[in-house]
């Protein structure tokens, strides 16, 4: 648990529960905000691409964290789960005629059901037995959406028309620049509705089951509709981010939604820190930006050091699972340690604690 500043005291549950506590915190907040307005000015159509996917890998991120980092269940079948959003959005709008955010919700709603149902192996299964039931539902999924040639008409993908919303198109020539508003208000509505998730009975029963299953079950909470819900909630995430993608990329394809993905989202929250909103949104931001990055490297170090050029693919899953063991080994609590480390030191400064 991190330290409590000095000079900070209680008279009311109500003033524990807030979100923020401090004058830095606050300021904090301010300056996020401000950065968050400005950044689609202060970058190019490119990066500005980067950050929306970023937007959509957090809010998916969120999602398997609430139900691996806090309520102690193991998922690793996100993939699938993208792919249920993605596909239920794109046809209902494709095919139903349905308005964009009438078809987004629907993606929500439907993914968080498939999710509970695949949920049901966590009431008897745990571990690594669980993992394995998980990747299953990942196959399992897959394998429709990919012999099932109603999804696609037979192609083999689905193509999903340019964002309209009230009779209003996305033009080509802002496109980057109008998702990005799009994508960065559902991410902050995505953590927000997650931070206050935890403030709530059930979030708090999430963290009961994390923390020992059977002293949960002994002081009342229901194991069965809890497990059933955190799957549920985390699905209804991951449906989220993957409507968010299908409407983004305007192509619904298997080959976005196998099981590397999952892996990557089971990094972005180990990189990030389990069981910490804020660590899965730094988390999706590390991975999503390592390959760019050791892109941008290589092309720079393209004549003194050629080989980094030519095997840059090996080189960014090299890259890719060696933070993963290096967070592992050094700093099992991610990013979001790191940060409060720093903040504990500005705050205590100069003394050590």
């Amino acid at each position: 648990m991190a330290a409590t500043a000095a000079g900070v005291f209680h008279t009311s549950y109500a003033s524990e529960l807030r979100l923020r506590h401090t004058s830095a915190e606050r300021l904090r907040l301010v300056l996020v905000i401000a950065g968050l307005l400005t950044l689609p000015w202060l970058v190019n159509p490119y990066w500005l691409g980067i950050v929306n996917t970023i937007g959509i890998a957090a809010i998916g991120a969120v999602g398997l964290n609430i139900l691996v980092g806090f309520t102690g269940q193991i998922s690793l079948g996100q993939g699938g789960f993208l792919a249920v959003g993605a596909f239920t959005s794109g046809l209902l709008v494709q095919r139903a005629g349905l308005p964009v955010p009438l078809a987004m919700l629907a993606a929500v709603l439907v993914t968080a059901a498939v999710g509970a149902f695949f949920g049901l192996p966590a009431l008897r299964l745990k571990g690594l037995y669980l993992a394995i039931a998980t990747i299953a539902s990942q196959e399992i999924i897959i394998f429709v959406v990919r012999r099932w040639g109603w999804l696609t008409g037979g192609q083999g993908f689905l193509d999903v028309d340019r964002l309209t919303l009230f009779g209003w198109r996305v033009p080509r020539t802002s496109f980057e620049f109008v998702w990005y508003w799009i994508i960065a208000g559902l991410a902050v509505l995505a953590v927000v509705t997650a931070r206050n998730l935890f403030r709530t009975a059930l979030g708090r029963s999430f963290m009961a089951v994390r923390d020992h299953d059977i002293a949960a079950s002994a002081i009342g909470v229901d194991l069965t509709r809890t497990k059933l819900m955190a799957f549920a909630v985390s699905s209804g995430y991951v449906g989220l981010a993957g409507a968010l993608t299908a409407h983004y990329t305007q192509t619904v394809t298997w080959e976005r939604f196998t099981i590397d993905v999952s892996i990557q989202y089971l990094a972005m929250i180990i990189v990030g820190g389990l069981g910490s909103v804020a660590g899965a949104v730094y988390g999706a931001a590390f991975i999503m930006l390592l390959p760019p990055l050791l892109a941008e490297l290589a092309d720079a170090l393209r004549t003194r050091i050629p080989l980094l050029a030519e095997q840059l693919p090996a080189v960014q899953a090299a890259a890719f699972g060696l933070v993963i063991v290096l967070f592992l080994l050094f700093e099992p609590r991610g990013l979001d340690r790191i940060w409060r480390r720093v903040k504990d030191y500005v705050r205590f400064w100069p003394f050590r604690y």
